[in-house]
């Protein structure tokens, strides 16, 4: 399993999300600082849940870096995150 697929499995299993998009963004950071040679270095993520409802997004942040643990750690370098409500989501889906 790739380190997206393993990305993708706990973000699903955590948060249940109605809309979850992980793009392995490594290949624009080859050669730079927090490219580990792996292809598997940096990620973007939407993540699209009811579980942030009432969280701002310093928090919904910080629930997602918890939820991926030792990956944040270890293996990812850099995540570009976009957490939304099924309401937010809805609001602005069609301008993504």
């Amino acid at each position: 399993m790739s380190v997206q697929q393993e990305i993708e499995e706990i973000l699903q299993k955590r948060f249940n999300p109605s809309f979850l998009k992980v793009t392995n963004d490594s290949h624009k950071h080859r050669g730079h600082a927090g490219d580990n040679g792996t292809g598997s270095s940096h990620f973007s993520a939407l993540v699209v849940s009811d579980e942030f409802e009432g969280l701002n997004l310093v928090k919904r942040q910080q629930e997602v870096y918890k939820a991926l643990g030792d990956y944040m750690k270890d293996i990812i370098h850099a995540l570009a995150l976009k957490t939304m409500t099924d309401l937010e989501y809805n609001k602005i889906k069609n301008a993504l």
